[in-house]
């Protein structure tokens, strides 16, 4: 039975990882992704001029702006200026829903403001509207501090998240940790090992030509690791998210971030 080139490199390089336990990031020793990526990828972040990942926040903006559902309502006729009210939205998600019992993520909450308050259909997962809303809304963040995971209705799911984050799974047998937190700053098949922060979603992945959430990224992981990957929005990828997103407390947002 052969591998693909990248499946082996994984092998050697995780198998030399320490086996059982991992190593938790120190607070001052986290870094986004931008840290690790080459000179050209950061400046196409850092010029919106440049950055692919604004064309979407510019559709975004328009939707926000457009009315639509039975109600005939827009999300400007609720929430007015977003560059006022949606300022740190982005960095508190995904938040405690109290109707559902359970956190929310950000694409999730702009679906049930569809559905109840402008009685539209909910847009699908990874499609173009529902990214380019998520991007305009997450934008309005842009270098305020992650704030995610302190509502104390939230601790479950955060420790949830953090076993699925410690958990081996796949034919692999790797968790999220064993890259993460493990073996970052490191290479795999020539690509850089990041430490997962989730400070850039939605963003735009040149490797995808396209925009992208956090769960797609998790999910394309979970692939990798030859796992079942969970479905778009099931409550496992939320509680992991919520957790990546209380593992990077206090670093800034940079959404749309851009990565190879």
């Amino acid at each position: 039975m052969s591998f693909p080139r990248t499946i082996v490199a994984a092998m050697l390089l995780l198998g030399a990882a320490p086996a059982l336990l991992a190593g938790e990031i120190a607070l001052d020793q986290r870094r986004s992704g931008y840290f690790f990526m080459g000179p050209d990828t950061r400046t196409m972040q850092d010029d919106d001029t440049s950055n692919p990942g604004m064309l979407f926040v510019l559709d975004g903006e328009t939707l926000w702006k457009t009315k639509s559902g039975s109600a005939g309502k827009a999300c400007a006729d609720c929430h007015g200026d977003a560059r006022e009210t949606m300022k740190g939205v982005a960095a508190r998600y995904p938040a405690f829903d109290k109707t559902l019992s359970r956190p929310v993520a950000l694409d999730q909450r702009i679906n049930l403001c569809r559905t109840s308050h402008q009685q539209a259909t909910a847009l699908p997962y990874e499609s173009r509207d529902l990214l380019a809303l998520s991007a305009f809304v997450a934008r309005q963040s842009r270098g305020l501090a992650i704030t995610a995971g302190d509502d104390p209705q939230l601790k479950p799911f955060v420790e949830q998240g953090r076993a699925l984050f410690m958990q081996r799974e796949g034919q692999l047998n790797l968790a999220c940790t064993n890259c993460h937190d493990d073996n970052y700053d490191k290479h795999l098949a020539g690509a850089p090992i990041t430490q997962g922060q989730p400070t850039g979603y939605p963003l735009y992945r040149l490797e995808w030509q396209a925009l992208g959430s956090l769960e797609r990224r998790l999910r394309s992981c979970m692939s990798g690791v030859r796992a079942q990957a969970y479905d778009y929005g099931a409550p496992e990828l939320v509680a992991l998210e919520l957790y990546l997103m209380a593992r990077a407390r206090g670093m800034p947002i940079e959404s749309p971030a851009v990565r190879p």
